[in-house]
């Protein structure tokens, strides 16, 4: 789904479970915000395709943490791609997705995936790619837990901070969230952001009354 010019809401099918990565380009690159599932490289090289960006235009990758449906490919797309990508994410995540210690929530797998993160992203750190990303550290859902803020869609791509329903924010998914308290905390950065719309990794994209749904899941 197109969001606005060059930012585009992808959907993976995994097993039943519906992913969101989000896609950014320009005549210069492509930027992939998460990779999905392991496996998935074929997946996103198809949704890629359909809004006509190949797959040797993609320079970035920017991770929002390290649960495995969110650095799943990137191995695959490294093997692939080899120097011409760059990896990001916040530093307090860094040794899980490089495998220099065991993932947080999927700790007990013998072969995760894992990938080299070129360079750790801060808080209020701004990108220059594709218009303009601003980095918001979120933590709670994991320690490094980043999301990225598009200025000039005013758009957040909110990862795993918060998911929805059917268009609806529905809250922070406490089971897979390691501290509730952080992350309720965290919520309360995007209030000061423009924004007009919000896409939460499982449930897609929220664009009514942005500010005033934020303000209910955090008081909840």
């Amino acid at each position: 789904m197109e969001l606005s010019k060059g930012v585009e809401m992808l959907q993976l099918d995994f097993h039943g479970t519906i992913i969101h990565p989000i896609l950014l380009w320009d005549q210069e690159m492509a930027v992939l915000i998460d990779t999905g599932f392991p496996g998935q490289i074929e997946d996103l090289r198809v949704e890629m395709s359909k809004v006509g960006v190949s797959f040797d235009k993609l320079k970035v990758v920017i991770l929002t943490h390290q649960d495995i449906d969110h650095i799943g490919s990137l191995p695959e797309i490294l093997q692939e791609c080899g120097n011409n990508i760059k990896v990001y994410a916040h530093d307090l995540d860094k040794p899980y997705i490089q495998g220099d210690l065991p993932l947080l929530k999927d700790g007990h797998l013998d072969n995760p995936p894992k990938g080299k993160v070129d360079d750790t992203l801060k808080d209020g750190q701004e990108l220059p790619y594709c218009g303009g990303i601003r980095v918001v550290h979120t933590p709670g859902h994991t320690p490094g837990h980043i999301s990225i803020f598009l200025k000039q869609s005013k758009t957040l791509i909110a990862g795993d901070s918060m998911y929805s329903v059917n268009g609806i924010i529905g809250g922070i998914h406490a089971p897979t969230t390691l501290d509730i308290k952080a992350a309720r905390l965290s919520l309360e950065k995007y209030l000061d952001l423009d924004l007009e719309s919000v896409v939460c990794y499982h449930g897609g994209l929220s664009k009514v009354n942005i500010n005033d749904q934020i303000q209910k899941v955090i008081s909840y």
